[in-house]
């Protein structure tokens, strides 16, 4: 959120190769995947624009209540969504956030003349603290199911992946878009990347 100019630029980087990469899952021949994706492509390039360093480029003050009707109508549209499937609600809580921190730079641009360096950001200190643990919660629960179980490898290397006992082993040939540990991976840079915005507010 217009931070200093060294990590505002790495969370930039961050945001803007998870947003690239969730175009590429878009690709995917899955209807669900392609639609979770593409939620994911919009917060990824949403997070890099609004973590620019405000020293290189400040948008004008339209773009935030923009911001507020995108991400409005995208947790609007996951809410809807959540009716058929439960995994839509971390969509839900991503764009919620988003608007949350939209509304919270629609108010602060007025007041800066349009400049956000030396502003402080600041929003309701109930609602960023329950974001933060919820947030910090997903980051750590999604890091732990990155990381590898020996035991479930060694018996789909056993199995031959081939679902037939004693079978010759079977190549699954999936495209970098379906490739669902990558997919947590994006997921969890992106939970980073929140968790980094919500604590400069």
């Amino acid at each position: 959120m217009h931070g200093p100019a060294s990590p505002g630029w790495l969370l930039v980087a961050l945001c803007a190769a998870t947003g690239a990469y969730c175009l590429l899952r878009m690709r995917s021949s899955d209807a669900e995947q392609r639609r979770a994706a593409g939620d994911e492509a919009l917060m990824g390039f949403g997070m890099a624009v609004m973590a620019v360093p405000a020293g290189v480029f400040t948008p004008p003050w339209w773009v935030w209540p923009g911001y507020v009707v995108l991400f409005g109508a995208a947790a609007l549209r996951a809410l809807w969504a959540a009716r058929s499937g439960a995994h839509h609600l971390h969509h839900l809580v991503g764009a919620g956030a988003m608007a949350y921190l939209s509304v919270a730079m629609t108010v602060a641009a007025p007041a800066s003349g349009h400049h956000h360096a030396g502003t402080t950001i600041t929003g309701v200190p109930a609602l960023t603290g329950v974001l933060l643990a919820y947030f910090a919660g997903y980051v750590i629960v999604a890091g732990v199911r990155l990381l590898p179980v020996a035991g479930v490898t060694g018996v789909t290397e056993a199995a031959g992946v081939s679902g037939v006992a004693g079978g010759p082993p079977v190549s699954v040939a999936r495209g970098w878009g379906d490739r669902p540990e990558l997919a947590r991976v994006c997921r969890l840079s992106m939970g980073i990347g929140m968790l980094a915005m919500l604590l400069t507010m």
